[in-house]
């Protein structure tokens, strides 16, 4: 009996030592992520964690503004971006708990002009398939549809017709914002309110979210918002806030840490929480269920080598990480990242908010996890910014190979005012060139902040920079003749991640 007892015992100062050792060190967390702000040259950011439905952390770091006074905090708005996603798809969720639709529904039954480049995927298209990033479009294809134009959700929608597929339909993960757009309006056409009302009505007003909103219209008359930064040069400066009111379902919500803890509690309660059922659970895991599968990387089984599997719930990004499974989201606004994470089996959630272009979060988020979870202590910090540093010296690098590449006294074939003038890309829309004081000057007619002088570069080729979006590198502008010797074609080639100019086919309508 006595041996019985002590071997309890034992156990039992085993379990309490280990809980002991894997309660996480707050203030040793803070001081991460003070550091980590200033290592990064980031202005401001707010983090919310929540353990078990208790606040553990609610805070804000830096500032809102490097121009003027004004601290961040956890009421501080940012834009989430594309951590509207999950919002989108749980209002899919509770119409289908309304029996108005299913996962497995044809977009085509409540979108009759929707159509894709392929008749058979057009007409196949479920809803599923749009909120899983499956539909053999190329990761951000279409982008520059709706990115600062003036079309509306439902010209973008028509449009995205044009767009050239890259993979076979739902065999490959191709992130559409373009088909998060289309869910969007989804939700409007079954309810007769915009997306935007219905979000607000079902989801931010019941849930107390006060300072959340889906356009940056909103933002105006509001206090403590915080401003978009990006590096100029050696500086980091203030950016305007741009309108993404088309990009709805896809990454038009601004919030705050404070409102996210509340998104995110509902979450991990999986759609009914105080009593109301925003969402069932049986619809809360088909979004947190596998639907499109992605590679794991040699990089990042190097890196993380507890990572066995990644995947595209709904609206959802799925990993595993320590043995947990991990439910997140990234979103990217120009000036402005955010992260939202959910580690359901540790009752575990948190929210990441920067108001600068910058891989910050990503570090910030696995010395969440490690100090939750593990307990190591990595420094993900330095060893990220260290990437990050290495890679900015092979873009320099290959920018001294096109120098060196460059073939200097070269002439254009034809005078500059031959080509000026209107071009059309069936994709997009048109396209301005006006020769003013002896330089070409380009214009996106929809878009008419994408506005540049060229500097000629070599034969037919210019070099174009849209200074109105200083995250957008120097890009180049190459002219095709035709075969009576006159401009016939357009081609914008401006290298990033985010925006494809080369889908945009410009062709030559007239002279001035």
């Amino acid at each position: 009996m006595k041996l019985k007892l002590y071997a309890s015992l034992i156990v039992l100062f085993t379990v309490i030592l280990y809980a002991q050792s894997q309660k996480p060190d707050l203030e040793k967390l803070d001081s991460y992520f003070s550091n980590a702000l200033k290592d990064w040259n980031v202005p401001g950011m707010a983090i919310g964690i929540l353990k078990s439905d208790s606040i553990i952390l609610a805070k804000g770091y830096g500032v809102r503004n490097v121009k003027k006074e004004g601290e961040v905090d956890a009421h501080t708005v940012f834009p989430i971006a594309s951590n509207t996603k999950a919002f989108t798809s749980a209002a899919i969720a509770s119409l289908i708990d309304k029996k108005l639709l299913s996962w497995d529904s044809k977009v085509v039954d409540f979108i009759p002009y929707f159509q894709l480049y392929d008749p058979y995927v057009s007409l196949n298209m479920t809803i599923r398939d749009l909120l899983c990033h499956r539909s053999g479009l190329a990761t951000f294809s279409g982008d520059l549809l709706w990115f600062n134009s003036n079309y509306s959700r439902e010209e973008v929608i028509r449009r995205a017709r044009y767009l050239v597929p890259k993979y076979g339909f739902r065999t490959t993960f191709g992130y559409s914002n373009i088909l998060f757009i289309t869910a969007g309006e989804i939700i409007a056409a079954l309810t007769e309110q915009s997306w935007d009302d219905y979000l607000a009505d079902n989801f931010f007003k019941p849930l107390g979210m006060t300072r959340t909103n889906t356009s940056v219209s909103f933002l105006e008359n509001m206090d403590n918002v915080a401003l978009p930064h990006n590096d100029i040069g050696n500086k980091v400066v203030p950016i305007p806030y741009q309108n993404w009111d088309n990009v709805g379902g896809a990454g038009a919500i601004n919030s705050c840490v404070n409102d996210m803890l509340k998104w995110l509690q509902l979450q991990l309660h999986e759609g009914t929480i105080n009593n109301k059922v925003y969402y069932s659970e049986r619809t809360a895991l088909e979004m947190w269920t596998p639907h499109t599968i992605q590679v794991v990387s040699p990089n990042s089984k190097l890196r993380f080598p507890s990572i066995h599997f990644k995947a595209y719930g709904l609206g959802w990004a799925l990993f595993d990480y320590r043995g947990r499974k991990i439910i997140s989201h990234s979103g990217g606004y120009d000036g402005m990242i955010s992260y939202s994470c959910l580690v359901p089996e540790e009752q575990l959630a948190f929210v990441i908010l920067t108001n600068k272009n910058s891989a910050l979060y990503y570090p910030l988020v696995y010395k969440i996890l490690d100090e939750f979870l593990e307990g190591t202590d990595r420094d993900w910090s330095s060893e990220i910014l260290e990437i990050i540093i290495k890679n900015e010296g092979y873009d320099k690098e290959r920018k001294e190979k096109q120098m060196q590449e460059r073939i200097l006294n070269t002439k254009t074939s034809l005078n500059l005012s031959a080509y000026a003038g209107i071009y059309e890309s069936e994709l997009y829309g048109q396209a301005e060139l006006k020769l003013k004081n002896k330089k070409l000057l380009i214009t996106l007619i929809p878009s008419p902040l994408f506005t540049a002088e060229l500097e000629h570069w070599q034969f037919n080729t210019f070099t174009v920079n849209m200074t109105n979006f200083p995250s957008l590198p120097e890009g180049k502008v190459h002219f095709y003749m035709g075969m009576d010797g006159s401009v016939e074609e357009m081609k914008i080639d401006i290298p990033n991640p985010d925006f494809d100019f080369t889908e945009l086919k410009f062709i030559k309508l007239s002279n001035p």
